[in-house]
């Protein structure tokens, strides 16, 4: 029978239901990586706030990607963690398209957000006397900003086309309400949903992979052409931890949202969509960290200040950009 969303009170997550023993310890899994996720993205921010060497375009990008990658998890996470817990598998129709909103939302941001981390870091590289100019503070805050409400109205877009759609069924095969699933319940194929998917996915993943390719092609030939060793190892170094994030990143995204329609793999898609959203988050402060000095200076600095006072220069530092 033919449903309208407007007529769906819940949906069903059948998660990973076959597979009740897995379920359990994904579930167990996914909270420690969770943890830690909440744990290494919370510390970048803060020392990214608190130490004033940290006060660069870099920094203040990695800074976002984490605020990003909390949320991210977040909304991916909490659909199975309320399921395990709670023994519940619905989710009621408003905390569906929510969660399937910020889903969107957030990976849609972090897909342009490691595009202009790729263009800073071909700045600082190729043009390091005019890096100052070129990233400058309202620069930053522009290319931030543009990422953000890009990848907010992409996902609005996408998300209001499916509530449209005339469903056959409230069973989601899968862990959240991601929107690939939820398009397998519709009763008929819409051309224009199917457009605006092909749209998006073609303007959020293949065109910031190709600038991203671009900047790291001038980047590698710059690097050839410094003299000295340590000048090589430091460059790379600076690169080859976003340039990680990036291949993890995109190499489970486009796996999944540009593949033919035809291929039906709604299994593989729920570990697919357990990688990246929940694995690279946890990641990405460990990559940005394991090579980095100044990050483990900070952290060092950090844990040796009075929190009392770590707290005033917080909210000093936000209450001055107010």
């Amino acid at each position: 029978t033919e449903m309208n969303w407007s007529t769906v009170a819940e949906f069903t997550l059948e998660g990973f239901s076959q597979y009740p023993k897995l379920e359990i310890i994904l579930f167990i899994l996914c909270l420690l990586m969770y943890l830690i996720t909440l744990l290494g993205n919370s510390i970048l921010i803060t020392i990214s706030i608190l130490d004033i060497h940290l006060h660069t375009p870099m920094y203040f990008f990695l800074s976002n990607l984490s605020f990003m990658d909390i949320c991210y998890t977040t909304s991916s996470v909490s659909p199975l963690v309320v399921k395990i817990i709670g023994k519940r598998n619905t989710v009621p129709f408003i905390g569906c398209a929510l969660q399937m909103y910020l889903s969107l939302a957030m990976g849609s941001t972090e897909c342009l957000l490691l595009a202009v981390m790729a263009y800073d870091r071909y700045v600082a590289i190729c043009h390091p006397l005019r890096y100052p100019i070129i990233m400058n503070k309202r620069v930053c805050l522009q290319m931030a900003a543009g990422s953000w409400i890009t990848g907010c109205l992409t996902a609005l877009l996408e998300t209001s086309s499916a509530l449209q759609l005339p469903l056959c069924g409230s069973a989601i095969n899968h862990f959240t309400c991601e929107i690939l699933a939820l398009l397998k319940l519709a009763c008929t194929s819409s051309l224009v949903m199917d457009m605006i998917m092909l749209v998006v996915s073609v303007l959020l993943l293949p065109i910031p992979m190709f600038l991203i390719c671009i900047s790291y092609s001038f980047i590698l030939f710059t690097i050839l052409r410094i003299n000295s060793a340590d000048g090589r190892n430091k460059a790379f170094s600076t690169c080859s931890a976003h340039l990680t994030v990036v291949i993890l990143y995109y190499g489970t995204a486009l796996s999944m949202y540009l593949k033919p329609s035809s291929v039906d793999s709604q299994e593989t898609d729920k570990f697919i969509t357990l990688f990246y959203g929940v694995v690279t988050p946890m990641l990405n402060p460990i990559i940005y960290s394991l090579r980095n000095k100044e990050v483990k200076g900070a952290v060092k600095k950090l844990l040796r200040r009075n929190h009392f006072n770590t707290l005033i220069f917080i909210i000093k530092f936000f209450l001055s950009d107010l």
